[in-house]
């Protein structure tokens, strides 16, 4: 592979993680009260009266898995980008090390790609999607 291939991979990559960071939700800083307690994961609007699924305190947890775990793989992703990084640029005309670098650079946009279809799975199977 020559130098342009390998810019065009990176730039994609670095895409990707950005998209992926930017799917994490929003962080809560202020503690809300239910009920005279204080709590940072649900809320008293989700007291699980009418409306359905969305109104109960299960939903929102469900949704601060999701949000963990695309943090947790946009982490991973820079990791595998950077590991990548590191074993091409001390490759020193090794062709072995060089493959081994694409390989990992291949692999983090595969579980990137993978994540995305999963989280656009999500979407289509929750009735009304899965952050509405």
């Amino acid at each position: 592979m020559n130098i342009k291939q390998t810019i065009k991979i990176m730039l994609v990559s670095a895409l990707l993680v950005i998209g992926a960071i930017s799917l994490a939700g929003p962080t809560v800083s202020a503690q809300p009260e239910c009920g005279g307690v204080p709590t940072s994961i649900i809320t008293c609007d989700q007291s699980g009266v009418g409306g359905g699924a969305e109104n109960t305190g299960l939903w929102g947890i469900l949704l601060l898995a999701i949000n963990i775990l695309t943090a947790g793989i946009a982490i991973a992703a820079v990791a595998g980008i950077v590991y990548g990084s590191i074993l091409y640029t001390s490759a020193g005309g090794n062709q072995e090390q060089v493959k081994k670098a694409m390989g990992v650079f291949t692999n983090v946009v595969i579980g990137i790609i993978a994540y995305a279809g999963m989280y656009a799975l999500l979407n289509f199977i929750i009735p009304g999607g899965l952050f509405t």
